[in-house]
């Protein structure tokens, strides 16, 4: 699919990923398993992106790829006019490192640190990054950086976790799952974080999960069956994260 009739920000937007025919083979004893079939895909600068599908469907594969965590075994994957499938170990560090911000189901967030300390560690590796105490401002957690994660809830764990991934200041947000290990009225206040970054930032967002109803909120949403892109929709009217029901 390509830009048309997807309009950011008022302008075509322009690639920031392309996936072009990418397969995933697993070796399991003398079993192989094709986790992507034949993938292509593009992501578009600014965009708020949600990848859907039930497990195994290649969704946390497909984000894996394009994060520089894990590689393609047929097929090319660009960033932006660098052949991202072409780098080696080296350069794919520098990649996740500089440009890449990531968020999981689970906050891994280190017990001993607070989480204005926790942020802080991802300010010591990036070129540009903002204050620990500016980050935790973007997800409303100011009041709560002297504390420890014991002494947060799970939603506020996630934000930040979020923050963390933020203060790098990249231009990519992935994330795997990140309502899934909440409750529906903290998942939204995730969410309309999330939305929020990417609207306030320009940050490109791309989400992946199993709940449809999130797919509301996407600028589009990809669903994913089997290894294969089974079809790409746009939405014409977006909703908030407060609108969403499921």
């Amino acid at each position: 699919m390509t830009a048309q009739g997807l309009s950011i920000a008022g302008a075509a937007p322009k690639a920031v990923f392309r996936v072009e025919g990418v397969k995933k083979d697993y070796r399991m004893g003398e079993v192989t398993v094709s986790a992507l079939r034949e993938v292509t895909l593009e992501v578009y600068e600014g965009e708020f992106l949600v990848i859907l599908g039930p497990s195994g469907s290649g969704k946390s594969t497909l984000l894996n790829i394009i994060g520089g965590i894990d590689t393609a075994s047929e097929g090319r994957v660009w960033f932006r006019d660098d052949e991202l499938s072409a780098y080696g170990e080296s350069q794919l560090t520098q990649y996740r490192r500089h440009h890449i911000g990531f968020v999981f189901q689970f906050y891994n967030l280190m017990p001993n640190l607070t989480a204005e300390e926790n942020v802080e560690m991802a300010t010591e590796i990036s070129r540009n990054p903002l204050p620990a105490r500016e980050a935790l401002r973007l997800v409303d957690l100011t009041e709560r950086g002297a504390h420890f994660p014991s002494q947060l809830s799970g939603g506020e764990q996630q934000r930040v976790a979020i923050a963390r991934a933020v203060a790098k200041q990249p231009e990519i947000l992935l994330c795997d799952e990140p309502t899934g290990a909440l409750d529906f009225t903290t998942g939204k206040i995730v969410l309309d974080v999330l939305n929020e970054i990417n609207r306030s930032l320009g940050t490109t967002v791309i989400v992946i999960t199993h709940n449809a109803s999130i797919g509301d909120m996407a600028h589009r949403v990809v669903r994913m069956m089997d290894g294969h892109v089974r079809d790409i929709t746009v939405n014409a009217k977006r909703k908030t994260a407060s609108e969403l029901d499921w």
